[in-house]
């Protein structure tokens, strides 16, 4: 593996490949969202989940969403509250702002593991992603009996309001309309993970724009994509490069830039926080 460390050089050849690239995919991960100051950990864990911390010793968002709470008023107390911070009450993080202002009139589309919706907040076209993990905003039938998504937004905004002791009332507890099972998140984390007729949609679109760039100049320019799921994003985006001379990856992530040896001469890796990297694109002069 290497990294890139000429950071000046490495932003000058990303820009000309945002420029010259026939198409640009973008593969985009926790890391982006995490630049973009959706921290779930620290100060801003600690200004809306205090609570559940004290009482369950919880540290952070991400665990949280796996505790094995007692009851569905407190799991939905929990997750209201999740599903309201980093769904509807975010705003657009600028690193989202500033990717579009770079691709908005290229052939691009984006694969991206997040659920928090950043992309379309940000003004990307729907019909250009591709979420596949899920979407904070959709609750499923947790037996999954049934492939059918349904939007949360105003039944998280009651959740919240009525919510006293970290426990939501009995009667907003959500219930699949099919078989009178409690709801769940719709996101991926075991085999009842429901994959509706929107993300079967995504998905073709996403084949289809490969299958249409198979073999041509294509910039592979993945973002803040970690170890966690290397194998949805960093491994596909590697196995495209190491398969098409005239492709170029990009990775642009501090700390986890880096890149097999085999693909070194058709890769450009930016080691440094997102939001600085794509500042520095976004610039007319060198960096």
């Amino acid at each position: 593996m290497k990294s890139t460390t000429n950071y000046s050089a490495a932003v000058d050849c990303l820009r000309i490949e945002l420029e010259t690239a026939a198409a640009i995919l973008i593969g985009a991960g926790a890391g982006m969202s995490a630049s973009a100051g959706m921290d779930y950990s620290g100060k801003r864990f600690e200004e809306n989940f205090s609570d559940f911390r004290q009482k369950y010793g919880i540290t952070d968002m991400y665990s949280g969403g796996f505790y094995p709470f007692d009851t569905l008023e407190e799991y939905w107390a929990w997750w209201s509250r999740h599903i309201l911070l980093n769904r509807y009450e975010a705003g657009v993080g600028k690193p989202y702002a500033d990717l579009l202002d770079l691709v908005r009139d290229k052939d691009y589309f984006v694969l991206t593991t997040n659920v928090d919706h950043q992309f379309q907040l940000a003004g990307f076209e729907k019909a250009r992603l591709f979420y596949t993990q899920g979407d904070y905003g959709l609750w499923q039938c947790a037996k999954a009996c049934h492939p059918k998504t349904y939007d949360n937004e105003e039944a998280v905004r009651r959740m919240v309001s009525a919510q006293a002791d970290m426990r939501i009332p009995t009667d907003l507890i959500p219930r699949c309309p099919i078989c009178g099972a409690p709801m769940t998140m719709n996101l991926r984390c075991d085999d009842t993970f429901v994959q509706d007729a929107g993300w079967y949609a995504a998905a073709g679109r996403y084949e289809a724009f490969l299958r249409e760039h198979r073999g041509k100049h294509i910039l592979l320019l993945e973002l803040g994509v970690g170890a966690n799921t290397p194998g949805i994003i960093k491994y596909p985006f590697w196995r495209m490069a190491a398969q098409n001379p005239k492709a170029v990856y990009a990775c642009v992530n501090r700390g986890q830039a880096y890149v097999p040896a085999e693909l070194e001469q058709q890769t450009i890796c930016i080691d440094r926080d997102i939001a600085d990297g794509l500042n520095a694109l976004s610039l007319k002069h060198p960096v």
